[in-house]
């Protein structure tokens, strides 16, 4: 069960995708312009085809369905920064809480239109 818990805004600045972590201490949580609801988090990776000291960072948004506390998907920016780890860090979160809202309806934009497989599968079982 979830909790209130007022902001710390001594942490930093609430309008931000990092700033909003770091002052409500929970990810940011977006409506999808599919109307779906999706929490967002800073990913890093290996950076590809670089030093073992740089990563490439990128958000993950989590699809969670109404009322239900298991997610039912997720949509992955491509890498938005490389560089240190602090590096990436601080530069995926200066975001604004609208840049990373506006990115995940981009990513929505692009899918493909449809069912998930797994209400697919649901049907196609359901045939045999």
């Amino acid at each position: 069960m979830g909790q209130f818990l007022p902001g710390d805004f001594s942490k930093g600045d609430p309008s931000t995708l990092g700033g909003y972590m770091a002052v409500h201490a929970r990810p940011a949580a977006f409506e999808g312009a599919d109307g779906a609801s999706y929490s967002a988090e800073i990913v890093l990776d290996a950076a590809p085809e670089s030093g073992a000291e740089m990563v490439a960072g990128y958000l993950l948004f989590v699809r969670w369905r109404a009322g239900d506390p298991v997610a039912s998907g997720h949509v992955e920016t491509e890498y938005l920064a490389t560089g240190s780890e602090a590096d990436v860090l601080r530069r995926i979160g200066a975001l604004t809480l609208q840049e990373a809202r506006s990115l995940l309806d981009s990513r929505l934009e692009r899918q493909s239109p449809g069912r998930p497989w797994w209400e697919a599968m649901r049907d196609e079982s359901d045939e045999a």
